[in-house]
């Protein structure tokens, strides 16, 4: 019942793309959070950096998440993309994009 929901909601029809969607998400959200450590990295941001400062380690973790999320968004598109999925994952993104306030960017559709 949940996942009729889940569906409709979404637009799908069949439970395999439900299923390849799913995989889709997991496989992202592990890449991501994999992706981000060379990242930051490679900007010289190490939790060691911060540990001198008050509030220090926060200020890493808010620094990752802000990394983590638009790796997140393209790797989102990228892997969306290899599994024939990349429609449903653009119009995720739209709507993502267009609540964080970037409305003005694209088109309303009809």
């Amino acid at each position: 019942m949940y996942f009729e929901r889940l569906k409709q909601k979404w637009g799908i029809t069949t439970n395999f793309q439900l299923a390849v969607i799913f995989i889709v998400f997991g496989i992202t959200g592990s890449m991501s959070v994999r992706v981000a450590k060379p990242v930051l990295n490679f900007l010289y941001i190490y939790p060691e950096t911060f540990e001198d400062l008050w509030g220090g380690l926060i200020l890493y973790w808010i620094i990752r998440i802000l990394i983590v999320f638009p790796v997140y968004q393209v790797l989102l598109l990228f892997f969306g993309s290899l599994f024939l999925q990349f429609k449903f994952f653009w119009n995720f993104e739209k709507k993502i994009l267009k609540r964080m306030g970037f409305k003005r960017f694209f088109k309303e559709e009809d």
